[in-house]
């Protein structure tokens, strides 16, 4: 198959090319260049923005597009009436954060989707759920019965720069005492890239259409903490914080914390029914393999990066001593 992926050297969509190549196929990447442009020489590579440079691809044909990087909805539409009749099959990867209410749990594919309300009013996390889920609408409308919608939890693995899953390797590759959310069996759903990636190369192999989940397996906090003491070799302990005291003590969920959401928030994003995605063929590797390799790339950095999520040692460290006196 010849495949255009819009983005393409970053993380996902870094990921698709690698599996796409890996299964034979010709690619092209349209992006603008700031991400790594030297990665994949042997791929065709567009260099433009889509906000503005879409006229590009106008000259060219696909048996498929996979679209990454898709925001705003008039971005996403503009992209889909373009390709319309030179593009067989449209991949657009969205979000679990399209749901109207993401505290629920279990939630599947036809669960309501938030709408977008007044710019001056609505949430930032809502607003961004609503505009991907105007994105689905877009590309269903130019590609119908030819679009495909992916909607991941949280992606981690190798190159992911959010830091959102990379802090755990990381830190317990420091060493000493961790300090880890309860509860331990609190569940926890994401998926490694890779994974990820080969699943959506074969969906489009196959033509599939429709929306599907990709959030991934069902972990526990605990499971991540044993993954983490097995592929690490300095010595480490966990000191388990309670959430009346995370929340005492105002950590911020999701991004000081990583994987640390209150119990009354938006836990269905790591608690959503997935059955359809492995009914259709995922298969995930093991949770040690994901960490090894996430803690191998993230040894690589540079040692000047701003981490984007994860707890200040210092801030640990003083929580860690106020725990001790709270608990005894």
């Amino acid at each position: 198959m010849n495949i255009l992926i819009l983005g393409g050297t970053k993380f996902l969509g870094r990921a698709l090319t690698e599996a796409a190549l890996a299964r034979g196929h010709e690619v092209t990447l349209f992006h603008r260049g700031q991400h790594d442009a030297n990665a994949f020489p042997q791929v065709r590579h567009i260099h433009g923005d889509r906000y503005v440079d879409l006229h590009l691809l106008q000259e060219h044909e696909w048996d498929a597009v996979i679209d990454t990087s898709g925001y705003q909805p008039e971005v996403v539409d503009a992209a889909a009436k373009l390709l319309k009749d030179r593009v067989k099959h449209f991949t657009f990867i969205s979000t679990v954060s399209v749901y109207d209410d993401l505290r629920k749990e279990n939630l599947n594919e036809s669960a309501p989707v938030a709408e977008l309300e007044s710019v001056e009013t609505i949430d930032p996390g809502r607003r961004y759920g609503a505009l991907k889920a105007l994105c689905e609408q877009a590309v269903n409308q130019s590609f119908p019965d030819r679009s495909l919608v992916i909607r991941p939890g949280l992606i981690v693995g190798p190159y992911d720069a959010s830091d959102r899953f990379t802090y755990w390797p990381s830190r317990f590759h420091r060493g000493g005492d961790v300090l880890v959310p309860l509860p331990k069996e609190r569940k926890l759903q994401f998926i490694d890239v890779r994974d990820l990636s080969a699943w959506i190369i074969r969906l489009v192999e196959q033509g599939i259409t429709g929306t599907l989940h990709a959030s991934g397996n069902d972990y526990t906090m605990e499971d991540v903490v044993e993954a983490c003491k097995s592929v690490c070799a300095s010595e480490t302990s966990c000191s388990w914080v309670s959430e009346t005291f995370l929340v005492a003590h105002e950590v911020g969920e999701w991004m000081e914390l990583p994987l640390w959401i209150k119990s009354d928030s938006l836990v269905g994003m790591f608690a959503l029914d997935n059955a359809k995605a492995f009914e259709s063929g995922l298969t995930t590797r093991p949770l040690s393999e994901t960490v090894q390799d996430t803690l191998v790339w993230d040894l690589g950095r540079s040692s000047e990066i701003v981490r984007l999520a994860g707890m200040d040692p210092s801030r640990e460290q003083e929580l860690l001593r106020l725990w001790r006196d709270f608990s005894n």
